[in-house]
């Protein structure tokens, strides 16, 4: 008989404020050039959240493309991503935002409506600048560093990651995993760090092949040595096809599978699986899926009394699910 163990995933919801994005990365499958994506009205979001109170949903990640800081638009946008996580908390559900690098005095604010953040390092090697990154003015690894610090100066419980396959080396991986770790000794906010497959999507202008999910769990053990143990190591697994790598994975380390909800927004080609299906695959072998909320327990003494009280209310809906 298998011993229980525990891999976690969150009840999640994708609302995007707007597809459009002054960067163009060139494996994007998301953004849509400025002007050309309508933003998300506050009566389509309430539309959408009164839908989602039968759903079973707990975390609203309000996912954006970027508008420039410079932009005339930026107060209006960053709004907009504000209002959204309010109507979200009121509506009882956990914000979590993740819409590029802001300034902080933004995330300062934000911090008031979200019960955390997030923002993927991707990879620090500069050489990305002039590939994949070479329009792409927010992908300097400087800003995203900042955004990391800042975070933890704010005390924001923070979700980071890597993309893996993108042009980057073995050593530049386990460079970023090792400036988060040094980052998180430092302020100890950051909960879970991604560890995502790069997958050609249909609208993209990359061309490299899949990251290859059989190497994955070298990385994830890696990644396990360098990361400290409080420190969660999440995968997607709507990009690891094969059953037997995704278990490969979690006995590499891994123990969070993110947000499982109706549509992947940046891999839109990419479904998430069903809960029962990852059941079927998880228990045979011992493994108990367990839902999670988008904060974890260590960080709830960070939250202000509204915020304490609307994870409160969800610790108790946790024993039904």
């Amino acid at each position: 008989m298998f011993l229980s163990r525990i891999v976690t995933y969150s009840a999640a919801y994708t609302i995007v404020p707007t597809y459009e994005c002054f960067n163009r990365c060139t494996y994007c499958n998301f953004r849509a050039d400025p002007g050309r994506s309508a933003w998300l009205t506050l009566a389509e979001v309430e539309r959408k959240l009164e839908y989602l109170l039968s759903q079973g949903i707990c975390e609203i990640l309000v996912l954006s493309g970027e508008v420039h800081p410079d932009s005339s638009r930026r107060d209006a946008w960053f709004q907009r991503i504000y209002d959204i996580c309010q109507l979200a908390l009121s509506g009882g559900f956990l914000p979590h935002t993740n819409a590029g690098p802001l300034s902080f005095q933004e995330m300062q604010q934000l911090k008031q409506v979200n019960v955390s953040m997030g923002l993927m390092l991707e990879q620090l090697t500069p050489n990305l600048l002039e590939t994949v990154h070479l329009h792409a003015p927010s992908k300097v690894p400087e800003l995203r560093l900042q955004q990391l610090e800042w975070a933890g100066k704010l005390k924001i419980p923070f979700t980071t990651g890597l993309l893996l396959g993108i042009g980057e080396r073995e050593g530049d991986r386990i460079e970023t995993l090792e400036t988060i770790a040094q980052i998180y000794r430092q302020w100890g906010h950051i909960q879970e760090v991604i560890l995502q497959p790069y997958s050609p999507g249909d609208r993209q202008s990359f061309t490299a092949s899949a990251f290859n999910s059989h190497h994955l769990p070298d990385l994830i053990a890696k990644a396990r040595d360098i990361l400290p143990q409080t420190i969660t190591i999440q995968i997607p697994p709507n990009l690891i096809p094969d059953a037997s790598v995704l278990l490969d994975c979690l006995e590499a380390g891994a123990r969070d599978l993110g947000g499982i909800g109706p549509k992947d927004e940046v891999n839109p080609d990419y479904p998430h699986p069903h809960l029962q299906r990852l059941r079927e695959i998880l228990e045979p072998v011992g493994w108990q899926l367990v839902l999670r909320l988008p904060i974890y327990p260590q960080y709830y003494d960070w939250l202000s009394p509204q915020l304490r009280g609307a994870v409160a209310a969800w610790e108790g809906k946790l024993l039904h699910f």
